[in-house]
């Protein structure tokens, strides 16, 4: 330890302040610097096999093929993806439903107003 327990009780609050900044900024240095070397390391071996560590990783996928693609959820070890919607409002094309969750608005207004669910399907 660079001091002794003696010295750390004689110390003034503002040394103590001042040493607690200078390791956590010794801390940091040497956390990048150890990243930076693996980084490193890890490009020279991806060039050794003649590719880049990013195509070595997988690459990430640029914006669009994210929009494309929708994303899947991971539940109890299964992958969900997006559903496809199952049910259209009549009055308004672009109100939607899956048929799963909480029952929208509008089918409920349907429904009392006496239509069936099947009369709401997509065709």
């Amino acid at each position: 330890m660079l001091l002794t327990k003696s010295q750390l009780n004689k110390a003034s609050d503002k040394d103590l302040d001042q040493a607690v900044v200078a390791i956590k900024a010794e801390i940091t240095k040497r956390a990048s610097n150890s990243k930076e070397k693996a980084l490193k390391e890890l490009k020279a071996v991806a060039a050794k096999h003649g590719m880049s560590l990013d195509t070595l990783l997988g690459g990430k996928p640029g914006k669009a093929a994210a929009a494309k693609a929708p994303r899947a959820k991971k539940v109890a070890g299964k992958v969900k993806g997006k559903v496809a919607p199952k049910y259209r409002n009549p009055a308004d094309a672009s109100q939607v439903w899956t048929g799963r969750g909480r029952q929208p608005l509008w089918v409920g207004a349907a429904l009392s107003a006496g239509q069936s669910l099947d009369s709401l399907l997509i065709k």
